[in-house]
């Protein structure tokens, strides 16, 4: 049975294919809530399918009840701020600050589950957080160039907050419930919040060829559901102080995809956080041996 570490880092790398979709969605103009429908509608048809089909029942049915529908609410809303966000900032400001987030969840970890790092782990999740701060760099003149930086930012706060209570409600659910059952309702949920904010959410301007929507979403999806399905199985074995953070350095991943698809520069800034990232998760598996 792969170890929690290994399933971390798959994780990284899933979730940062999956930013760089995002990146894809906006770029192409394509609606928002089409996209995000598409999105959780393949989660929720796979997770309920798989769900089904297994032998396991769903076990604490109000914790079942009460965490995804936490979830699927933050979640929801972290998705579809950080895609708006993408519309009036760069991709190498928005996924860093996005992923403060982790902050607040080490904090909470170290405070309510009481998590121990030893020297090493707790040196690679302080460079992970400095991967964070490293890759969010807003010059003065970009500032005064980009007139929508401060909604931008507006959005990204947004999304700092419930990505913190999405990961947090997330560790609960993988240890008190059944975790194909916990996707399959979070997701069905976030659908139908996909459903109710389809209007709000369709841009003057944006593409009208939804079947380019959807398949981008569904993309998205199969993805998706891979990562969160790992991320789960992560969190039942290991410390959430140090699986999220180490998740959260997925934006560099998605930096380097976008600078090859879409030539966004690859500054010397970019190319330290690359190699703090690669450092940072050598501390942290040399901490679990």
């Amino acid at each position: 049975m792969m170890n929690w570490f290994s399933l971390t880092v798959i994780c990284l790398f899933l979730y940062g294919i999956q930013r760089f979709l995002y990146k894809v969605s906006a770029e192409r103009n394509c609606n928002t809530a089409w996209t995000t429908l598409s999105f959780m509608g393949t989660v929720a048809f796979l997770s309920t399918i798989l769900w089904l089909t297994s032998e396991e029942t769903a076990r604490n049915l109000s914790w079942l009840l009460i965490l995804s529908l936490i979830n699927s609410l933050t979640f929801f809303i972290d998705t579809i701020v950080t895609i708006e966000a993408l519309r009036y900032l760069p991709t190498n400001v928005v996924y860093p600050l996005t992923r403060l987030s982790a902050v607040l969840v080490v904090i909470f970890s170290l405070l309510y589950f009481h998590d121990h790092l030893n020297a090493c782990q707790a040196t690679g999740v302080i460079m992970a957080i400095g991967v964070i701060l490293t890759l969010t760099r807003f010059t003065d003149q970009e500032r005064q160039e980009n007139r929508n930086f401060r909604k931008g930012l507006l959005l990204i706060g947004l999304a700092v907050l419930t990505g913190a209570v999405a990961a947090v409600s997330s560790k609960f659910a993988a240890l008190y419930t059944n975790q194909m059952a916990f996707i399959a309702l979070t997701y069905t949920l976030s659908m139908m919040f996909s459903l109710g904010l389809r209007k709000p959410f369709e841009k003057e301007g944006a593409s009208p060829r939804y079947g380019e929507a959807l398949l981008i979403g569904f993309f998205i999806g199969l993805v998706n559901f891979g990562a969160f399905f790992a991320l789960l199985q992560a969190m039942v074995r290991g410390p959430l102080s140090i699986i999220i953070p180490v998740v959260g350095m997925n934006f560099v991943v998605a930096n380097i995809l976008a600078a090859v698809f879409y030539r966004e520069k690859l500054t010397w800034v970019k190319a330290a956080g690359i190699i703090m990232t690669v450092i940072s998760l050598a501390l942290m598996k040399m901490g679990q041996s």
